[in-house]
């Protein structure tokens, strides 16, 4: 939960609508409760690493749970461009690089990560938990420092774009609390799911939110905003203007540490996430070919491709991470409406109203997102044209008639 996310979009938020963005935070990390608990009780019940795809698949069948995989699949690839280039931004920080600098760094974590995964190497649980670890001991920093220099007068006008805008950041920051779901994918790695998966959903939730309402505070009461240089690195600047430039560059070099950590991760589970589509027929048997390592390597190039090419083409275009947010969100709102409903069908009691409830504060959301919400219904055709083509590539293969499961 603690990632790239909070690094990048506090003082983004801030710029777009103000104050009132505090509200923005205050209402996705509310989100959060439900959201949360949801899937913890669907990881309770059913603890499976295939995660949300398999609680749709089993609420609504093979093919629903194909289409959330390939939404998983997109934004997680696109998340490969967000993370490493959050880190780039933030190591210009420290090392005074220019915007191409930044860039280079970004492709130097993605070409790393790619490496580190087709070796079969792995940055183990204890080290993601360390980075998570130390990120959010910087953001405490940033907090504790910037209390002294808070001002009432930051606060007005409170929302000088209208409260529309504060609407238009929530969509933004959506990105920042990516990750609930994840529970539900780790589940079968705990001793006790029933009893442990509850306990750490409500711990994280409480955690996350002091963080991340604490940060989006601490940017706006600061005056931590207002130009695409500062905003994409206010954390670091929070801590930068509190004790010093040292601090700002320690600050800098723990951010990009975690990019390179988190972008190493979500290749591995991207590349896994394209095996197990390529498995289930949505996508080319060969990217599902596993090295002698166990690696599916085509997977492993295909995210790195993705990435490179998403690097190229934000530089050429003058674009930033921010711009590539759009997409991640999309789909990941999408992935949380198919995710909740499926707990409206599998779960029962308490946790199916809650999960009713998760369900339709999603739904609500959706108006938000404006044109964007066309990204999942174009990524759903996606996956129903490449799931028949392959198909039907099968079934003349074979001499049968093509179908397709509900």
């Amino acid at each position: 939960m603690v990632g790239a996310g909070i690094l990048l979009l506090p003082g983004t938020a801030a710029t777009m609508a103000g104050p009132a963005s505090v509200l923005s935070w205050g209402v996705v990390c509310l989100l959060g409760l439900p959201l949360a608990l949801t899937f913890a009780s669907l990881a309770r019940r059913i603890p499976d690493a295939g995660g949300v795809a398999t609680f749709t698949a089993r609420a609504f069948g093979p093919l629903a749970g194909g289409i959330v995989g390939w939404f998983y699949f997109v934004a997680s690839a696109n998340g490969q461009i967000i993370v490493p280039l959050t880190g780039g931004y933030y190591a210009s920080l420290a090392l005074g690089l220019d915007r191409f600098g930044a860039f280079v760094v970004a492709g130097a974590i993605v070409a790393v990560s790619v490496a580190m995964n087709l070796a079969g190497l792995r940055v183990s649980a204890r080290a993601q938990v360390a980075f998570a670890g130390a990120v959010a001991a910087v953001l405490v920093v940033a907090c504790a420092v910037s209390a002294p220099r808070m001002s009432a007068s930051a606060w007005t006008p409170f929302a000088p774009h209208g409260y529309a805008a504060a609407g238009n950041a929530l969509r933004l920051i959506f990105f920042a609390v990516f990750g609930w779901e994840a529970i539900a994918q780790l589940s079968a790695e705990f001793r006790d799911p029933r009893r442990d998966v509850l306990r750490a959903t409500l711990l994280s939730l409480a955690v996350v939110t002091l963080l991340y309402v604490g940060i989006a505070v601490a940017t706006v009461a600061t005056r931590s905003y207002g130009s695409a240089a500062t905003d994409r690195v206010a954390v670091a600047v929070l801590i930068g203007r509190g004790v010093g430039l040292a601090a700002r560059d320690a600050a800098a070099v723990v951010a990009t540490l975690l990019a390179l950590a988190t972008c190493n991760a979500f290749v591995a589970a991207s590349a896994r996430l394209c095996y197990a589509l390529s498995r289930d027929g949505f996508l080319p048997r060969r990217l599902g070919a596993l090295s002698s390592r166990g690696v599916p390597r085509g997977g492993v190039w295909l995210v790195g491709a993705w990435a490179g090419l998403g690097l190229g083409a934000c530089y050429a275009a003058g674009a930033g991470a921010e711009r590539l947010l759009v997409v991640s969100n999309s789909l990941g709102l999408m992935t949380y409406v198919l995710g909740t409903a499926a707990g409206v069908k599998l779960l029962a009691g308490v946790s199916r109203g809650i999960a009713a409830a998760a369900c339709v504060l999603c739904i609500g959301a959706v108006p938000f997102f404006g044109f964007s919400a066309v990204i999942p219904v174009a990524v759903a055709l996606l996956a129903l044209a490449s799931r028949l083509t392959l198909r039907r590539l099968h079934d003349e293969g074979s001499g049968t008639s093509p179908r397709l499961e509900r």
